[in-house]
């Protein structure tokens, strides 16, 4: 047998008729309709708020509240002196060219460079903080540190 349109037909429990509730004691779903009785879940509007627990006190109020959240710290995208020995020398080492060769994902904040390890290469950086030992790290080895704000 070949599929064609006119011979296509919906499988047998894809269309069922929609239950008509409270019409009447003729249907089974007449007088309260199939909500039970009283109480406040047969009553119209009625949505159970997220982690509701039957009224009593909600497991996210009886846990204590702990620390907080500084509104005003800096998340920084943080590099070792170590880390700038892996790019040619030369470069010019910033939040957009690390951004573009990948290494970094989001700019958040800016750049600040640590000082980790040593530096063997004449390197640029354009960083938004430098530690002190990154700074004298930097231009021992030749290159140039410039603070963009």
């Amino acid at each position: 047998m070949s599929l064609k349109l006119h011979s296509l037909k919906p499988n047998p429990a894809a269309n069922q008729k929609r239950k008509r509730v409270g019409r009447g004691p003729g249907s089974g779903n007449g007088v309260t309709a199939g909500r039970g009785n009283k109480g406040q879940k047969s009553r119209s509007g009625y949505s159970r708020r997220w982690g509701f627990e039957g009224g009593q006190m909600p497991l996210y109020r009886r846990l204590p509240k702990r620390g907080f959240v500084n509104i005003f710290s800096k998340r920084y995208v943080v590099l070792n002196v170590c880390d700038l020995n892996q790019f040619n020398e030369g470069t010019e080492v910033s939040v957009e060219m690390l951004r573009e060769i990948g290494y970094v994902k989001q700019i958040h904040d800016g750049l600040r460079i640590l000082g980790k390890g040593e530096l063997d290469k004449k390197i640029s950086v354009r960083a938004r903080h430098f530690s002190k030992s990154a700074r004298q790290k930097i231009e021992a080895s030749g290159g140039f540190v410039e603070v963009v704000t």
